[in-house]
């Protein structure tokens, strides 16, 4: 029964927001963050994503933006000031000022990309030495790799052995 109604309810979803598939389309994925520089990259990208993808024409008209309070000053519960927003001034005003400054600058490709790939692929996102602390603790190898199989060494022989 839940099944069938929950069917029927994503049905009517698509159909009035004119959109297809599930609602939760892949799974979540997330990317551990290293310092602050990544740190603000990261809220970079999350408050400029709607605005990539057309939802808006600036950060401030998306309704479910954090944009709201990190720039504007609107008070939201659910959110608590990071250290890294918090070292962007010496009083609110002036944060709220360099974060406004800091979004309209938009965030490079190259940032961007990396962010992108580093969550995909749900690797630690930060400095090498970031990294390896990461690998150590973990025991496991987190670098980036590229897409596909890894190619098999050539040998000098030519003969594939």
């Amino acid at each position: 029964m839940m099944q069938a109604i929950g069917r029927r309810y994503v049905a009517c979803f698509n159909a009035r927001y004119r959109r297809t598939g599930t609602l939760w389309e892949g799974r979540f994925k997330s990317a551990l963050v290293d310092s602050d520089a990544y740190v603000l990259a990261c809220y970079r990208y999350i408050e400029l994503n709607p605005v990539r993808a057309a939802m808006c024409g600036a950060p401030g008209e998306h309704p479910w933006s954090s944009y709201h309070a990190n720039a504007l000053g609107r008070h939201d519960p659910r959110l608590r000031p990071h250290a890294s927003w918090t070292a962007l001034g010496t009083t609110d005003e002036t944060r709220r000022t360099s974060y406004r400054e800091l979004i309209a600058a938009g965030i490079s490709d190259e940032l961007r990309d990396a962010l992108s790939l580093h969550t995909r692929q749900q690797k630690p996102w930060g400095s090498d030495r970031f990294r390896k602390e990461i690998e150590a603790l973990t025991g496991r190898a987190l670098q980036v790799r590229s897409a596909g199989r890894p190619r098999m060494p050539e040998t000098s022989a030519g003969n594939g052995t």
